[in-house]
């Protein structure tokens, strides 16, 4: 069920990136999927770091 939460959120960022890119808003999705990106392999990071 995790895993269907990261699809759905990588896909509604592509989604919205496709829509707005016409208008010149693109970077805004592609901006929160880095960050939401750069959580989670940070919280994998400390995850493998603690199970040392």
């Amino acid at each position: 069920m995790k895993q269907y939460g990261h699809y759905f959120m990588i896909l509604s960022c592509l989604i919205a990136t496709f829509f707005l890119y016409n208008k010149q808003l693109g970077a805004i999705p592609l901006l929160i999927l880095s960050g939401y990106l750069f959580y989670m392999a940070i919280r994998d990071f400390y995850k493998i770091k603690n199970n040392k």
